[in-house]
C-alpha cells in the first residue's frame, strides 16, 4: 500500500513535532493547508518569534499558528501525545541529543539531519531497535531517494557499481565561502539574507561541494558503498554517459571502485560555451549571465522555463 493510501486509511491524523523551524519546515508548512492526515502538534526552535513568522511567511493563518504549541525545550513536549518527531535542526551533536531523548522514550523520529545521521546514525537506529521504535531518514530528501533506488536494484538482482547524484560544480566552487557566495547564485547580500531569511553558511555548502560529501557519506554507510580514497571527485558527466564512465578504471571508466558513492558534474558547459561564464555563475541569473543572454542567445541546454530564457525566446 502506497504510503498516501495508508494516510488517508488512518482514522485520525498523525500528530507531529518539529524540531527546527527553518528551510526545510518552511517548505513543509507552505503544503501543510493541503495535508489532512498530518497534524502539527509542537514546533520547537531556539527563536520562537522566528519561527511563528515563518509559518505565516509559510502560508499558515493566524489561527493555525494559535492552534501550534511552541516551545523551546524538547523535554517539554515529550509527555505530549506526539507520534513522530522530525529532527531538523541540522546540528550533528544538539540532533543526536534530540534523537537520544526521543527514541528513549519510545517515540518515532525522523533526521532530516544528515549531518547527525553520518555521526551518530549507527548508535540512533541500534537503539530505535532496542526500544522498538522507528530511526529514519527523512523521505524525499537526496540520500533517502538515493537508497530507495539502491534498494530497488538490488530487490530485482543486480549489484552496484556506482550510486550518487548530479549536481552543477565548479572546482572553482570550493573557494566560495559564505562572504562571496551570494554572486555564484546571482542575489545580493540584502535580498538573500534580510529579505529571504537565506543562510550563507547553508547555500555555500551546497555551491562548494560540503553537502554533497555529508549526503554521499550517508548512502555510503547505509547501503554499504565504498567513499573514494581522496573525496568524491564531481567528474564531468553528461546523461547519455553515466553508464560509460561511473564505472572502474579498470573497466575503462573513472570510478576508483567497484560499488561506490560519487556525485557528477552533470554538464560541463563552461569548455563548451566559454562565451556564457558557466563557472563564474552556476548557471543563476547574475548580471554576467544575463548579459551573455541577451547578447548570444540561449542554448539548447538552457532551461526553457527559466525566465530570462523564456521573455528571449517569447
Amino acid at each position: 500500500m502506497f504510503l498516501h493510501t495508508k494516510l488517508e486509511h488512518r482514522k485520525k491524523p498523525i500528530k507531529v513535532c518539529f524540531i527546527g523551524c527553518g528551510k526545510f519546515v518552511s517548505m513543509f508548512l507552505a503544503q501543510y493547508n493541503n495535508l489532512d492526515k498530518i497534524k502539527i502538534d509542537t514546533i520547537i526552535d531556539i527563536n520562537l518569534d522566528q519561527a511563528k513568522k515563518n509559518c505565516l511567511k509559510s502560508g499558515l493563518t493566524e489561527q493555525t499558528v494559535k492552534q501550534i504549541n511552541f516551545s523551546n525545550s524538547i523535554d517539554d513536549t515529550l509527555n505530549r501525545d506526539i507520534e513522530i518527531f522530525i529532527e531538523a535542526t541540522g546540528n550533528p551533536i544538539i540532533g543526536t541529543v534530540h534523537a537520544t531523548k526521543i527514541i528513549k522514550n519510545k517515540r518515532h523520529v525522523i533526521l532530516v539531519n544528515v549531518e547527525a545521521d553520518i555521526t551518530c546514525g549507527k548508535y540512533l537506529s541500534d537503539l530505535a531497535k532496542d526500544k522498538g521504535v522507528i530511526c529514519s531518514m527523512a523521505y524525499g530528501d537526496q540520500p533517502s531517494l538515493i537508497l530507495e533506488q539502491v534498494e530497488w536494484a538490488r530487490l530485482n538482482g543486480f549489484s552496484i557499481v556506482c550510486a550518487g547524484k548530479g549536481t552543477k560544480y565548479h572546482p572553482t566552487f570550493e573557494y566560495s565561502t559564505p562572504d562571496t557566495v551570494w554572486g555564484h547564485y546571482g542575489l545580493t547580500k540584502e535580498r538573500a539574507e534580510k529579505e529571504s531569511g537565506m543562510n550563507p553558511k547553508m547555500f555555500n555548502s551546497f555551491l562548494c561541494g560540503d553537502k554533497s560529501a555529508i549526503e554521499m557519506c550517508a548512502v555510503s554507510n547505509a547501503a554499504n558503498l565504498k567513499c573514494p580514497s581522496n573525496g568524491l571527485t564531481f567528474p564531468s558527466v553528461g546523461v547519455y554517459d553515466i553508464a560509460k564512465k561511473m564505472i572502474p578504471k579498470n573497466d575503462g571508466g573513472l570510478l576508483e571502485f567497484d560499488g561506490q558513492v560519487e556525485v557528477i558534474s552533470s554538464i560541463d558547459l563552461e569548455k563548451k560555451y566559454p562565451q556564457y561564464l558557466f563557472a563564474k555563475h552556476k548557471g543563476y541569473p547574475t548580471k554576467d549571465h544575463l548579459h551573455a543572454l541577451k547578447k548570444f542567445g540561449s542554448i539548447e541546454e538552457h532551461r526553457k522555463t527559466f525566465g530570462p530564457v523564456k521573455k528571449l525566446n517569447e
